[in-house]
């Protein structure tokens, strides 16, 4: 049952996502002609300079190696994701196509489609999962360039696709409006997949601590590792408890601890991607 549980929610949060990732485009970008670059941009080039075809069968064309290699390289599940994504993004993309647009300038077009495009992939990503197209490139990409920010990759690669589309068509305006949403919508992918993955990292000083590390372990069921340190004014050896909660832990922790020391001496620390028992695990196809 609990298998089915995390399934569903599987499912449930890859659909969050291409619903938020098309509300950002049918509200924002498709109303005032931006693009957000990806293989749509990349076919709109192809069938500008060769018309021999139309742009949905030149992006399908494309799709179909990228599925093939996004499944290879990065595994069945992602493939099963992406195709979980890509079929409930062109559902939501036609659902909200007839959603009234709210009359804004193309600059707060292009920043508030870049934010709400940019979380709802961020969803994705984070589910190992994508919406097609360009998204399993960024993923593919990522494997190469391991080191750097997946927001960052998006980036690069819809930046040269806006500007290769802007020179194609001669429309500087519009490509450098696109780009404004290329920024924003790279920096909330990151946000989403590295900064709102938010614990906490605690150091506490007490003369408890002995008690304090039990009740941590037993109670908030986290691990205690002891740093060894000296008492600048009093010269005495002592030991610092450092322990790694997640966000929702970190009151009863701060509770537990005045609990048994009054006096005790907590410094809280923000941490993000905490890896490890309790926590995410790492794997090769890790963002």
């Amino acid at each position: 049952m609990k298998k089915y549980a995390e399934y569903f929610r599987w499912v449930f949060m890859i659909a969050l996502g291409c619903a938020i990732f098309a509300l950002g485009f049918d509200l924002f970008l498709e109303p005032n002609g931006l693009t957000a670059g990806g293989i749509s941009g990349i076919a709109l080039i192809v069938i500008h300079l060769a018309p021999v075809t139309t742009v949905g069968v030149a992006t399908a064309l494309m799709n179909f190696p990228l599925f093939f290699f996004g499944g290879k390289k990065i595994g069945m599940r992602f493939f099963i994701g992406s195709i979980i994504g890509t079929v409930f993004f062109s559902m939501f993309i036609d659902l909200f196509a007839g959603l009234p647009v709210p009359e804004t300038e193309p600059l707060l077009a292009a920043l508030y489609g870049g934010v709400i495009c940019g979380a709802g992939l961020g969803i994705v990503f984070v589910n190992q999962a994508s919406t097609g197209g360009s998204d399993i490139v960024i993923r593919l990409l990522k494997l190469k360039y391991r080191n750097m920010p997946i927001g960052t990759i998006s980036l690069a690669f819809d930046f040269i696709v806006c500007a290769a589309t802007g020179v194609v068509f001669g429309d500087i305006s519009n490509m450098l409006y696109s780009l404004i949403t290329v920024y924003a919508t790279s920096q909330l992918i990151d946000a989403m997949v590295y900064k709102f993955d938010f614990s906490r990292v605690a150091y506490i000083i007490s003369k408890e601590h002995k008690r304090i590390a039990d009740s941590i372990n037993y109670d908030l069921r986290r691990g205690v590792t002891y740093l060894y340190a000296q008492g600048y004014y009093s010269g005495d050896d002592t030991k610092v408890i450092l322990t790694a909660v997640k966000q929702g832990q970190l009151a009863d922790l701060k509770d537990l601890v005045v609990r048994i020391d009054p006096n005790a001496f907590i410094i809280v620390q923000d941490a993000h991607q905490v890896l490890g028992d309790g926590f995410a695990r790492h794997s090769h196809d890790s963002l």
